[in-house]
């Protein structure tokens, strides 16, 4: 019987200041757990992608090694591919919001343990126009926030440097005027901060509760933040988000499957946080389980 045949796409600069000797220690138990591993290091941005679309079908898995970035460069390349292999995730990033909802360590051979249970779950993905998101598609208040923050900041002080480069948005907060349609739903209006996701954790800064979150549904959450008209208005806004209260204050939560979304204003978006330009039209849909990831 063949030897099963892995390939770790690694990204090394991804968390720089972490040590190294936990990820050899996470190749060495999934060579002795049977894998023949290959090892590819990506050198710019897109090189994950491109790596995962040529080398997908000579492997029976392929790892995204890095954070957010790197797994959607890995996942956007397994998606073009004609009959892609499982996916395996070792986070390596500064926040890797999406291994947190998915409960995976982040201590790389914690991680490994997961992968050699050689259980793979099916998983929905995201496609805002032509591009590929595995968990969040954001616009608006702290958006920039995910793409602008150095990349030293992000390894040495982690969420917090998010926090820390959010607050230069504060001043510049406005409102974005857009006229969206969610599963037919009409949802025009003034807004300061848009998602669509499917994770329980959203740029490092916002939380959703576990139990609103089901990873393979068909479904994403949309949450919307509308435009207070004053400084109360503002406030409640403010405690409703901390509270995960997002049924109140006039904060839009819906379970959609796709969304429509047009605006004339310059609006940009984070893709996984990865930045996206602004666009008249954007059309987001789930593609409902068509990644299987070992968990």
């Amino acid at each position: 019987m063949p030897q099963k045949k892995m390939l770790l796409i690694v990204n090394p600069r991804a968390g720089r200041s972490k040590s190294h000797g936990p990820l050899f220690d996470a190749a060495a138990a999934l060579s002795e757990g049977g894998w023949l591993l290959s090892i590819r290091r990506t050198a710019v941005p897109g090189d994950a992608v491109e790596i995962a679309r040529t080398e997908a079908e000579n492997y029976n898995a392929i790892v995204a090694v890095g954070g957010d970035g790197t797994l959607n460069e890995t996942v956007s390349g397994l998606m073009r591919a004609e009959d892609p292999p499982v996916l395996g995730y070792l986070p390596q990033g500064s926040t890797n919001d999406f291994a947190a909802s998915l409960q995976i360590p982040a201590k790389p051979e914690a991680a490994a343990e997961l992968i050699l249970r050689n259980t793979p779950r099916r998983l929905d993905i995201g496609m805002w126009n032509d591009r590929c998101f595995v968990y969040v598609a954001s616009f608006g208040a702290f958006t920039r926030t995910s793409y602008t923050a150095p990349q030293a900041a992000k390894n040495a002080l982690g969420h917090f440097a998010y926090i820390l480069e959010g607050m230069k948005d504060l001043n510049s907060l406005r409102p974005y005027k857009i006229r969206a349609t969610a599963d037919g739903e009409v949802l025009d209006g003034e807004y300061l901060f848009g998602a669509v996701c499917n994770s329980t954790s959203i740029g490092g800064l916002m939380r959703l509760a576990p139990e609103r979150v089901v990873l393979d549904d068909g479904l994403f959450e949309l949450l919307l933040v509308p435009n207070p008209t004053n400084a109360q208005e503002l406030q409640d806004l403010v405690r409703a988000l901390l509270n995960q209260e997002y049924d109140s204050h006039g904060l839009v939560f819906r379970h959609v499957a796709a969304l429509h979304l047009e605006t004339e204003d310059e609006l940009p978006w984070s893709l996984d946080g990865e930045y996206a330009p602004s666009l008249p039209a954007v059309d987001i849909q789930n593609r409902r389980q068509v990644l299987a990831m070992l968990l």
